[in-house]
């Protein structure tokens, strides 16, 4: 509500300066074009990849120096905290990684993103880099007419790249003719007071732009058009830090459990490393001073000496931190404990992890999961059976005869507050996931669909087949009563086979477990089979119960065959091993 209240604020007040200063106005351009330049890059890169930077971050976290070089290369070459930070999110909620190897990356981004003020000090400020701007973005746009996505990808990295030198550009021209008619370093101030003044622009500038990148490229084009003191600019840059936190929190504010502890864990970091460069702000002023003449940095380069100050301090908060995640972990893992109460809404399926299509199919199949999870408590009570009481039993059926006590559940009230919203949530999650998916990945989502969908089937089937269950136990006809006890069997047998096929991490195994799965759930057809003929013939049961036997015995064949279909969409992970089983997917 605030961000939304502000914004229009922010609106006007952009608006006044473009119409009432010309300098001011090319300076916004240039950060507008260096943001859409940002953005540019961080879609080429993804198409260019294809996921593969997603692979590498997910199999890179095993440990702390690992996860901290994969954040800072990722960050490194995508140009984007905020990118790393949605994926490390998504793949947190998905469980495919840990939170303290995605602290870890967080760390290594933080690095990563120094970078930016390197490119924009060593090339934008020492060369004419609008001349190879025009040309990126001409040849890029070429690129981006291609089919292939690795092509698409590269023409949107040069349009990107074009894009963020002429927005660089645009800056420094806006600086330098505005310090005709203004000069910055007036307003400049000694003391902790002119710091702390400082640290809160950066910050808030961050966070009206959006991109502590941006930030970063205006504080050195500034700094080297002489508008502000260089120990100014050191101060904005610990603000440009500690102002990335803040948009992190704001986003994490519709995320998840895992969204919100990262963003804690992203403020924290940044809030200690900026403590520290403030507390020591003049020692590495000079250590600065002193490491560029080592390297070659010139005396009077503000905008170099800036960029490898921006770096050193962000590695000395890595090295001051990291050793101490494992507790930040513990405090992390005790914030925002989500209790469920009343209707089971989706666990796993975030906005945030929606934007990467690798993690959304995880998230998509382990709420699947869930839904499955959720189903099996009504299915075992509905036929008057505790799913511990049969999972892992040698005879079951001996199970189902001693297990004559009717449970009490509504299965309708179960239906409505633990499948009926869950099942909503998959349905309306997985629709919108599809528009940054491939084609396989897409098949791969309507296949969770349909197991969503036989997965609620059975709910309903069970509902009608609870009532003859329930009425036929009490019966004095022990033929009936054997005939339903028999088709309670099937259901637990189901129920308990695709526990073991779950389990199994041998697809072959599990594709023999269905195909005598089928064969036995087959023994409920029992008018191909000729039991009911039978049963009538010898007058063993009435016409009415013949009548309730086939209408449950076919409620109970359509719910072991449809949750037999939805353990091979959900465990069997090889395409062909699935095939054969006769459930192409």
């Amino acid at each position: 509500m605030v961000k939304k209240s502000i914004y229009p604020l922010f609106l006007l007040g952009i608006a006044y300066l473009l119409f009432s200063s010309q300098d001011a106005k090319i300076i916004i351009a240039g950060i507008a074009i260096f943001l859409i330049g940002m953005v540019f890059m961080e879609d080429g890169f993804k198409l260019f990849s294809g996921g593969m930077l997603e692979r590498v971050l997910e199999k890179s976290t095993s440990n702390m120096p690992k996860a901290i070089v994969t954040g800072f290369f990722a960050t490194t070459m995508l140009q984007s905290s905020s990118l790393i930070s949605i994926i490390i999110i998504s793949f947190l909620s998905a469980e495919m990684i840990s939170l303290f190897g995605a602290v870890g990356i967080i760390y290594g981004s933080n690095i990563g993103s120094t970078t930016t003020a390197w490119i924009v000090s060593s090339l934008g400020m020492k060369i004419d880099i609008a001349h190879y701007a025009m040309p990126m973005i001409i040849f890029g746009v070429m690129f981006r007419f291609k089919n292939n996505n690795a092509y698409k990808g590269f023409g949107n990295i040069l349009v990107g790249l074009g894009f963020v030198f002429l927005g660089i550009a645009y800056m420094k021209d806006g600086f330098d003719a505005l310090k005709n008619g203004l000069d910055l370093a007036q307003f400049a101030m000694d003391g902790y007071l002119g710091i702390l003044v400082y640290i809160l622009i950066g910050a808030v500038a961050t966070v009206v732009i959006q991109s502590s990148g941006a930030t970063m490229a205006l504080i050195i084009t500034a700094v080297a058009t002489g508008q502000i003191e260089y120990v100014n600019a050191l101060s904005l840059a610990i603000g440009a830090n500690i102002g990335t936190t803040v948009t992190a929190v704001i986003g994490a504010v519709s995320s998840n459990s895992n969204g919100k502890r990262l963003a804690v864990a992203h403020f924290i970091f940044n809030v200690l490393t900026a403590i520290i460069a403030i507390v020591f702000l003049y020692q590495l002023a000079d250590f600065v001073d002193i490491l560029s003449a080592t390297i070659g940095i010139g005396d009077k380069d503000y905008a170099m000496k800036l960029a490898l100050f921006h770096t050193v301090f962000n590695v000395i908060g890595v090295l001051t931190v990291s050793p101490f995640t494992h507790k930040l972990v513990v405090y992390l893992e005790g914030l925002f404990i989500e209790v469920e109460e009343g209707v089971s809404r989706a666990q796993y399926l975030d906005d945030v992890v929606i934007a990467v299509p690798e993690s959304a199919l995880v998230a998509i199949k382990k709420e699947v999961i869930h839904l499955y999870d959720n189903a099996t408590e009504v299915l075992a009570h509905a036929i008057s059976l505790h799913r511990h009481s049969f999972l892992n039993k040698e005879n079951i059926l001996e199970v189902v005869k001693n297990s004559t006590t009717k449970i009490d559940i509504n299965v309708g009230k179960f239906y409505e507050t633990k499948i009926k919203e869950l099942y909503g949530d998959i349905v309306n999650y997985a629709t919108l996931s599809q528009d940054k998916m491939d084609e396989n990945q897409i098949r791969q989502v309507y296949y969770y669909k349909v197991a969503s969908k036989d997965i609620v089937e059975a709910v309903k089937d069970v509902e009608e087949l609870q009532k003859n269950v329930n009425f036929y136990q009490k019966s004095n006809n022990d033929v009936i009563k054997n005939e339903y006890n028999i088709l309670r069997e099937k259901i637990a047998n189901t129920l308990d086979k695709i526990e073991d096929i779950r389990n199994d991490e041998d697809d072959m195994d599990s594709m023999l477990k269905v195909k005598q799965l089928k064969i036995d759930i087959n023994e409920l057809d029992i008018i191909e089979n000729g039991r009911i003929d039978s049963l009538i013939r010898s007058n063993s049961i009435t016409t009415k119960m013949a009548t309730s036997l086939i209408n449950d015995s076919s409620f109970a064949y359509d719910i072991s065959k449809r949750l037999i279909e939805v353990a091979v969409t959900l465990w069997i992970e090889d395409e062909e091993i699935k095939t054969l089983t006769g459930e192409a997917s």
